[in-house]
């Protein structure tokens, strides 16, 4: 009887939250240097997020790139945000397993380009 009941209360009590590893970067990236990620320990509940953040002013185009951990209500999130003189677009994709949130930025463009961003945000 005592198999019945311990299977009883595995069944009924409430599913233990695990936490992930994800991908974070030490610094947000920006294009055309790769994020430098490292593995990190979400706070239990947190899912591994995938970020990117496009700003423009007039022909000059920057995106930067994000990997962290994040509450679910920000996952799927897609938004405008104004910084730096720049007018952003975001866009926030989640994930639910270990280190998934490992994809690759873009191929990148050259390096002179990723040398004019201090003078552009000096504007």
């Amino acid at each position: 009887m005592s198999k019945l009941l311990c299977l009883l209360l595995l069944l009924c009590s409430p599913p233990a939250v695990v936490s992930l590893f994800c991908y974070t970067c030490v610094f947000p990236a920006i294009s055309p240097l790769d994020c430098i990620r490292f593995p990190l320990k979400c706070p239990p509940g947190q899912l591994c997020l995938s970020s990117r953040a496009v700003g423009q002013k007039g022909d000059f185009r920057v995106v930067l790139y994000e990997k962290s951990c994040v509450l679910a209500a920000l996952c799927g999130v897609t938004g405008e945000k104004y910084t730096l003189g720049l007018n952003f677009t975001f866009t926030n994709e989640c994930c639910n397993t270990h280190l998934c949130n490992t994809a690759a930025t873009p191929p990148h463009p050259p390096l002179w380009t990723a040398l004019l961003l201090p003078l552009v945000t000096a504007w």
